[in-house]
C-alpha cells in the first residue's frame, strides 16, 4: 500500500488553489455549517491540493457524517481551478443520489454543470454526456463504472472521488484517474479500512 501511494505520488498533480474567498464561496452552496470534523478535512485536503503531488487520501467516516459534502467542497476546488472533477459510485441508486444531492446543493449555481453517466442510460443520451464530458462543458461527472468505458474521454480531469472504494477493484480505480493526466484522488468509505 505504501508502494502503491509513493507510485501514484510521483510526477506533478495539478496545483489547485484555495483561497480565503474560494473558501467562503464553496461552503455558501452548503444549507448548514461544516462540523469541526468536516472543517479539518476540508483544510487538510485543500492543503494537498495546493502541493504537486497528487493527493492520495482516504476519507473514512459513518454513514451520515458528511462525506459527500466533504468530496463536494473538493469537486468545487477542482472546477474553480479550470479542472473537471468525477465522483464514481458502484451503483446506479448510489450515483444518482449523489448526482440528486450535489444538484440540489448547487440549484443556486446553474454555470456549475453536472451530468450524470450510467450503463442504464439511452445510447442517444450516453453519447450526449460524453461530449459534454469530453469538450469541457460537464465540470462535475458521476456516474457508475461507465465512468471508465473507453469512450469517456475527459477534457482536463483534475480530480477523481471513489465511493464505497472498498467495492471497486484496484484496476477500475486506476482506470478512471487514468483518463487525466495525474489527478488527484480521494477515496470514500463507511467501512473501517484494517
Amino acid at each position: 500500500l505504501i508502494r502503491r501511494r509513493e507510485s501514484f505520488r510521483q510526477g506533478d498533480g495539478p496545483r489547485f488553489a484555495v483561497t480565503g474567498e474560494l473558501d467562503r464561496k464553496i461552503r455558501s452552496v452548503f444549507p448548514f455549517r461544516l462540523t469541526a470534523d468536516q472543517d479539518r478535512v476540508v483544510g487538510e485536503i485543500a492543503a494537498d491540493l495546493a502541493m504537486g503531488p497528487p493527493m492520495y487520501r482516504l476519507l473514512q467516516g459513518d454513514v451520515g457524517t458528511g462525506k459527500t459534502a466533504v468530496a463536494l467542497y473538493a469537486l468545487l476546488a477542482a472546477v474553480r481551478n479550470r479542472c473537471q472533477g468525477a465522483l464514481m459510485a458502484p451503483t446506479e441508486i448510489l450515483a444518482e443520489q449523489h448526482h440528486r444531492t450535489i444538484s440540489r446543493y448547487l440549484a443556486a449555481h446553474p454555470a456549475v454543470r453536472i451530468s450524470l453517466l450510467t450503463g442504464s442510460l439511452s445510447a442517444a443520451r450516453k453519447a450526449e454526456v460524453q461530449e459534454d464530458i469530453a469538450s469541457g462543458r460537464s465540470h462535475i461527472v458521476i456516474g457508475t463504472h461507465a465512468l471508465i468505458q473507453e469512450a469517456v474521454r475527459f477534457s482536463r480531469l483534475g480530480l477523481v472521488v471513489v465511493d464505497e472504494q472498498h467495492r471497486f477493484g484496484v484496476r477500475e480505480r486506476s482506470a478512471l484517474r487514468l483518463k487525466g493526466g495525474s489527478p488527484h484522488l480521494l477515496v470514500m468509505t463507511a467501512t473501517p479500512i484494517p
